[in-house]
């Protein structure tokens, strides 16, 4: 499979191409510059694998949970060049990658995927040592994920001392690691093994953005 990457749902802005057996990948710790350096990364990465986008089989991106405004632009971007390429798109879920990653590095073991979400609260979902979904993704309290470890889960994310130190002392489970974006080979493997979609990229949103329009500066209507 031929396969463009996208993920700008965090700090990061990410890109990796799968053309056969060959990847290639961009990242940069960008904050929140996505929209000014993800075509340019995405030109770049596509001329190095030496592809044009009509090569290509399916485009990839996360859609959240993240940052409201990074989840956007990515998926923007991938609904964009699927529009005009014709191109399928799949979305996958920011912490599913997270827990595949977990997978990789301790075995078939449950994972519990957390991120930190701001407001005291973590963003998280628990997934069975096959990848399946246990429990789905929700913004809540560390105290709240905590009470989904069990005996042999692994915890992934940038969440994971929170949710230990919400823990028994008695209860200590192993951290496959503790970053909050995505890894960008993790998420082409997700996409590849993905199923087929049946629609466009939605973005998935656990609560409300943090920046509201004022009610002060409204305009009344007429």
């Amino acid at each position: 499979m031929r396969l463009l990457a996208i993920d700008t749902a965090l700090e990061a802005c990410s890109v990796g191409v799968v053309s056969g057996d060959a990847s290639f990948a961009r990242s940069e710790n960008v904050g929140r510059g996505h929209a000014e350096r993800l075509m340019g990364m995405i030109e770049a990465t596509m001329a190095e694998a030496n592809l044009a986008f009509r090569d290509l089989d399916r485009i990839a991106v996360t859609v959240g949970p993240g940052s409201f405004t990074g989840v956007r632009v990515g998926i923007a971007a991938a609904r964009g060049l699927a529009l005009v390429t014709g191109v399928p798109a799949v979305g996958i879920v920011t912490l599913a990658v997270h827990a595949e990653e977990a997978r990789a590095l301790r075995g078939a073991r449950p994972v519990l995927a957390v991120i930190a979400a701001g407001r005291g609260e973590l963003y998280g979902a628990l997934y069975a040592a096959d990848g399946h979904e246990q429990a789905p993704p929700r913004a809540a309290s560390a105290q709240v994920f905590a009470a989904l470890v069990g005996r042999d889960t692994v915890i992934a994310g940038s969440g994971a001392d929170l949710v230990i130190a919400a823990l028994p002392m008695d209860v200590a489970p192993e951290v496959a690691h503790r970053r909050s974006s995505p890894d960008i080979a993790t998420l082409c493997r997700l996409a590849i093994a993905a199923p087929a979609p049946d629609a466009p990229p939605k973005p998935l949103y656990l609560r409300p953005p943090d920046a509201k329009p004022q009610a002060a500066a409204r305009i009344a209507r007429r």
